[in-house]
């Protein structure tokens, strides 16, 4: 028998609906997979996003992200025997899938594989495909867990193969439950044994003494990701928070000194992912477009606010910080990324760099004093117009007197 819910972030209420597109909350994926006796056999819960790029019918290329899931179904989960391991299926929308596979050693379990299968005939999530059918991409991953242990990884995890970036977070697993009931001995992903990930809080978060709303302008940070042993984006800003929920508005400062960064880089996409101990995540994910420029494109959060509540907003089609590839982007004045009408947030002395970086250093940067440049042009050149129009029609007036004039004097 297969049990399953859309398990709702800690304090967003319990909805049938997970990670949709735009501007909404963030909701996980909650499997309880039990045998015939009714005891479980394999628990799981999880987030998890997919970045598809793609052809268009015009021979351009498409960058889509799927994450609204509508319907879910577990059809085809089973807890494994002895001809077959565990399988974790999930079926979404018109044709899209995923399959998680596990098996088991003497004394460990392993998570084998993953496949990944969408479709590029939906109209609604690729409506201008050049290629229409079902394309499955598969993992291979032998990740190798203590049995009877609950394996978690808070962390962001990336895969990348064919044109797809498959993104998991906030994992939960256990296969081989022993006795039907979920261990409460955790085994660390090493992402999360090697970062300061912040730990999830099931609790209130204890208030301040002091609650002030900070107007200050906020310590700008400088922020890295590095692949292997290259840094592969760079950010430094100062970010400041407008949050309203439940019509409360408040406005919160991130100090950089107690913020750490995580991330990953890929050949068009970019994450740039931000946590502390009240911020699970704030990630900024840029993309390339057209081949020659960059933007920011995401940017999710999920946090824990003074009351204990948890605020979780996403959204996936944004349009800030466009530059040039190979170039950073800069703005030292105050800018905002409207996020959500619950959501936006403040940046000063911005400058970031997620592509093309070499030896650690930003390179020539576009100021986004160019954009009011390009701005003030138009009205420069418009009032130089108008000024040369208002002095010929001067000059046609006073000559157009005189000439009058002289008619009269003769």
């Amino acid at each position: 028998m297969v049990c399953f819910r859309l398990f709702p972030v800690p304090g967003s209420g319990l909805v049938l609906v997970c990670l949709v597109l735009g501007a909404v909350q963030s909701y996980a994926l909650e499997l309880n997979l039990t045998d015939s006796g009714k005891a479980t056999c394999l628990y799981a819960k999880w987030q998890m996003n997919f970045t598809v790029r793609y052809e268009t019918t015009n021979k351009t290329y498409k960058t889509v992200t799927i994450s609204d899931r509508g319907t879910v179904t577990y059809n085809g989960s089973i807890c494994g025997d002895d001809q077959n391991g565990p399988k974790i299926a999930v079926q979404f929308g018109p044709g899209f899938s995923w399959i998680a596979n596990f098996s088991k050693a003497a004394s460990t379990y392993s998570i084998d594989s993953i496949s990944f299968s969408y479709n590029t005939g939906d109209n609604t999530t690729f409506p201008d495909a050049e290629d229409k059918g079902i394309i499955t991409v598969d993992e291979l991953l032998a990740i190798k867990i203590p049995l009877n242990d609950l394996f978690r990884c808070n962390s962001l995890s990336t895969l990348e193969k064919n044109d797809v970036v498959q993104n998991y977070w906030d994992v939960l697993v256990q296969a081989f439950v022993q006795n039907g009931t979920v261990s409460t001995n955790e085994f660390l992903c090493d992402e999360d044994k090697t970062s300061t990930v912040a730990p999830t809080i099931h609790t209130t978060v204890p208030s301040p003494t002091t609650t002030p709303t900070p107007k200050e302008k906020p310590e700008a940070g400088t922020y890295s990701v590095n692949n292997g042993n290259d840094t592969c984006l760079l950010a430094t800003m100062g970010l400041q928070l407008n949050i309203t929920q439940d019509k409360v508005a408040s406005v919160i400062n991130i100090n950089p000194n107690t913020t750490h960064s995580t991330g990953s880089c890929r050949s068009h996409t970019a994450l740039l992912r931000l946590n502390s101990s009240t911020i699970k995540y704030l990630d900024f994910v840029f993309a390339v477009k057209n081949e020659n420029r960059f933007y920011l494109k995401e940017v999710n959060i999920s946090m824990y606010l003074v009351n204990g509540s948890v605020f979780s907003i996403a959204n996936n089609n944004l349009s800030y910080w466009d530059a040039p590839l190979g170039s950073s982007y800069m703005c030292n004045k105050e800018q905002t990324v409207s996020v959500s009408g619950a959501f936006q947030i403040n940046t000063f002395d911005l400058r970031v760099q997620p592509f093309n970086v070499t030896q650690g250093k930003y390179s020539t940067a576009q100021d986004c004093s160019a954009d009011d440049d390009n701005f003030l042009v138009p009205i420069a050149v418009g009032a130089a117009l108008a000024g040369v129009l208002i002095l010929v029609l001067l000059a046609y007036f006073i000559g157009l007197k005189r000439h009058h004039a002289g008619y009269e004097q003769f």
